[in-house]
């Protein structure tokens, strides 16, 4: 005589449950990347049906809330006077940028690099990769922008004393130093990580400022280099006298939109849409 123990045909572990408990099963578990995929996307076909002056004042807005991430680790490098103590904790304020940017829904490149590409990679149409090119020249010139504006804004200013400054200094050395080269290559991880932060929001429910400041922090921490982030940066050296517009251009923009740009669409958004692909063949009204 068989007993509820033994083996049971398929289904009757879900017929155990009450309605109720199936329920609970289904909230508890974690969203399949199929759907994390169609979130974004969705997200993504949104995006790119947006005016070009909605795009361009969230970009510009994004653009001056990350020149925050260099305010914010400058001052901690200042008031931080242990070298170790300030190499570990002084990331820390590179995060209120992004903290900015994705919890307040600004539009940020290296955040489009997946958004925007993943219903390009769906439809495969001429129409889609216009509209895909459209938002990422607008947003990108946007970002740009905002974040000169924000150089001249504490070049200009006093908002940060003799020591501040230096520190405001010492940390935008870092966006010109490397070679070409050697720029392109962080930049990639850059880009990586943060289409991957990107990837992982949908699924981090109360989660997400946590998931925010770790990818972010990692960047920091490594110097990778971020087009937007680092442009500010950049931009302060110009505006400053430190530099000059061809390091910008040169030393600093080029290899790190190009690394940025690999990094989210070769390593990220190729790589998680292929995952799923044969699953969203199969998907009844995947399309939406």
């Amino acid at each position: 005589m068989s007993t509820p123990d033994e083996d049971q045909p398929d289904g009757s572990a879900d017929q155990a449950l009450s309605r109720t408990e199936q329920e609970r099963v289904q909230e508890g578990a974690a969203p399949r990347a199929v759907l994390v995929h169609e979130i974004i996307r969705r997200e993504g076909e949104d995006e790119l049906l947006r005016p070009v002056s909605a795009l361009a004042l969230s970009g510009l807005a994004a653009g001056l809330s990350m020149g925050f991430s260099f305010l914010a680790q400058a001052f901690m490098m200042a008031e931080l006077p242990d070298p170790n103590g300030r190499a570990l904790l002084a990331p820390l304020g590179y995060c209120v940028g992004f903290l900015i940017v994705v919890m307040g829904r600004q539009q940020l490149f290296t955040e489009s690099t997946l958004t925007a590409l993943l219903p390009l990679l769906y439809r495969r149409d001429l129409a889609t990769m216009t509209l895909t090119i459209r938002l990422w020249a607008i947003v990108l010139a946007a970002n740009l922008l905002g974040t000169m504006l924000f150089a001249l804004a504490i070049a200009g200013t006093d908002v940060a004393d003799a020591q501040q400054r230096s520190a405001l200094t010492e940390l935008a050395l870092k966006t010109i130093e490397g070679s070409f080269g050697g720029t392109l290559v962080k930049a990639i991880f850059a880009g990586w990580l943060i289409a991957l932060m990107v990837w992982l929001l949908p699924a981090a429910g109360s989660a997400k400022i946590l998931i925010i400041v770790v990818l972010t922090y990692v960047v920091a921490l490594g110097g990778f280099a971020h087009v937007v982030a680092g442009s500010a940066e950049a931009a302060f050296l110009v505006v400053s006298g430190e530099a000059g517009p061809g390091d910008y251009l040169v030393k600093f923009l080029l290899p790190t939109l190009i690394g940025n740009t690999i990094g989210g669409v070769a390593l990220v958004a190729m790589l998680n849409h292929g995952s799923v692909s044969a699953e969203l063949a199969t998907t009844p009204g995947a399309s939406g």
